[in-house]
């Protein structure tokens, strides 16, 4: 008989690696440490290969442990979504959705089809604007939600994730070497353009915004160009593109958070379907690479 993945291991598995330790993944699991090591001996000898490897006091993935990962977090998800899709009723209706461009480029794709193989009668209407007129918009009750970008501790709703900013310069050219530092920039109320200018002048690093966009792919394009320096999330930085450190003059830019607005009064339905994945989904999907510059 062909052997099979038990779900109950997976979701083990990656308790452990999300914890990092079989200690805090028992805890989640809600089983025994010795319970979870005996999980984790039974899918080794399944696949046939060590998921673990000791480094000192921790328990660290192997090569074959990573590639596992990716699986088994695919066949979780694809789980979940088979027994929602079979056992809640059809949801119909129309979703606002509210994202900067970058994100409608990077994080949307993915999700919106999950959702739609879920929920495929709702239709999802994606606006794309900056940040605070996202806010702006979904508190007035114009947008049932949105993805927006803020400051640590600068926001009080839900906060998904937490991401690196870095310096964006070309790969090709060393606009970064010059005596002002030219600056790609998105409009006044951008998150990542405050910390870019206030880090500058905390270092007395002269400064000057060079180019100003709300267009992801124009301030791309001036940095790829060599045109200007730029902050940027460390998972958008694209081929064509190097990040700079300290090394080179810049002074580190810490983390920016996404967050999830919604709109007053949001109770059921394909909204709170909808807002409910989106925050699922991006408080444990990775980002990628995809494009630049963001409100």
């Amino acid at each position: 008989m062909e052997a099979t993945l038990d779900l109950d291991l997976l979701k083990t598995f990656i308790a452990i690696v999300e914890t990092g330790s079989f200690a805090g993944a028992a805890e989640e699991v809600g089983r025994t440490q010795s319970a979870v090591s005996m999980q984790m001996k039974r899918l080794e000898d399944l696949v046939g290969r060590p998921l673990f490897v000791r480094d000192g006091r921790k328990n660290m993935v192997t090569r074959d442990g990573e590639q596992l990962l990716d699986y088994a977090r695919r066949i979780i998800r694809l789980s979940a979504e088979a027994l929602t899709a079979i056992s809640q009723p059809e949801l119909q209706g129309i979703v606002r959705l509210g994202t900067p461009d970058d994100y409608a480029d990077c994080l949307l794709p993915e999700i919106l089809a999950r959702f739609s193989r879920t929920h495929p009668l709702v239709q999802v209407e994606v606006e794309c604007q900056a940040s605070g007129q996202l806010t702006q918009n979904t508190m007035s009750g114009r947008l049932d939600m949105s993805i927006i970008t803020c400051q640590p501790n600068s926001f009080a709703g839900e906060v998904l994730r937490s991401e690196p900013l870095v310096w964006a310069t070309s790969a090709r050219h060393d606009v970064h070497h010059q005596k002002v530092v030219p600056l790609a920039v998105s409009t006044p109320n951008c998150s990542w353009r405050q910390m870019a200018t206030d880090a500058l002048s905390d270092w007395h690093r002269p400064y000057r915004i060079a180019y100003a966009s709300s267009n992801s792919v124009a301030i791309s394009a001036a940095v790829t160009s060599g045109l200007a320096v730029a902050a940027i999330p460390e998972f958008l930085v694209r081929p064509g593109m190097r990040v700079l450190t300290e090394a080179d003059g810049f002074p580190r830019l810490g983390e920016f958070q996404i967050a999830l607005v919604r709109a007053p009064g949001m109770q059921g339905g394909p909204q709170l379907a909808l807002a409910e994945h989106v925050t699922e989904s991006l408080s444990r999907t990775r980002t990628g690479p995809a494009l630049i510059a963001a409100e």
